[in-house]
């Protein structure tokens, strides 16, 4: 009888043991499925500026100017400076942080003094007959400027300007690897690089105060930021630089925003 009981006690305490290894290995099970590589939450780069929907900041990137930025977020880069306290310059650098709501006020680096207004007059003022002003110049239609576009690329267009959608702010041009993109108006390089996500190697060219033209996917650049280039200048080369396809992604941006390119290039 003494034996039978003892037989039975280390059969209940083997089977508890065994219940312990098995709850054991059924955690460590878990905790290497969490850490395996297609588990647990993705961690990003720190440098891998993320376009945010409704973003009211942005802080500067190594390689990134105010044109990219302000090409990033679709706001006006003078309104940008404006907004941030820039000079002229437009001189911008790794760290600074820059306010994306144009519309709020500048900020400011100095209290600007108050100008003192004049002792009002006890005398009666009369009242001048008002001057008519000359009515303005009715205002030009969008597809007319002060320079003459070109096309960037002699291939047929893959994809055509759709706004609505958001997903085609320019039009896509076919071309073979390799092939020339030339600038489509005369300009200054304002940015040259690859750090703008989804458009690849980018070059971006400032016309005037009003106009800037974008060139994306390029295998190739041949021009530098702060270059002066000409009209139908070779400024890079056609590659799938960002995406999947070969082919040149051209847009035109009018104060910020991005407008139709065949409402400029000329008909072909």
């Amino acid at each position: 009888m003494k034996a039978w009981i003892e037989r039975g006690l280390l059969r209940f305490y083997d089977s508890r043991r065994i219940g312990q290894v098995g709850l054991l290995l059924v955690l460590l099970s878990a905790l290497i499925s969490c850490a395996g590589p297609g588990g647990g939450a993705p961690v990003y780069e720190r440098t891998q500026a993320q376009t945010r929907v409704g973003a009211k900041t942005h802080r500067v990137q190594k390689g990134e100017t105010l044109y990219s930025i302000a090409f990033r977020y679709g706001v006006d880069y003078k309104e940008l400076s404006r907004r941030n306290g820039i000079g002229k310059n437009y001189t911008i650098y790794p760290g600074q942080l820059i306010y994306l709501d144009v519309s709020n006020t500048p900020v400011t680096n100095k209290s600007q003094p108050v100008a003192k207004q004049p002792a009002a007059k006890s005398r009666t003022q009369v009242a001048k007959k008002p001057v008519s002003e000359p009515a303005k110049p009715a205002a030009r239609t969008v597809q007319f400027t002060d320079f003459r576009w070109t096309w960037p690329a002699n291939g047929r267009i893959l994809r055509a300007y759709s706004p609505k959608s958001g997903l085609n702010k320019g039009i896509d041009i076919e071309g073979r690897l390799g092939e020339p993109v030339l600038s489509a108006a005369p300009g200054t390089v304002v940015y040259a690089g690859d750090g703008l996500r989804g458009y690849g190697r980018l070059v971006i060219i400032k016309h005037n105060d009003q106009f800037l033209s974008a060139y994306a996917h390029n295998s190739k650049l041949l021009v530098k930021e702060g270059e002066v280039i000409k009209g139908n200048q070779k400024i890079a080369e056609i590659g799938s630089s960002g995406t999947d396809t070969t082919k040149l992604h051209f847009e035109i941006r009018r104060e910020g925003e991005p407008v139709d390119p065949l409402l400029y290039l000329p008909k072909r």
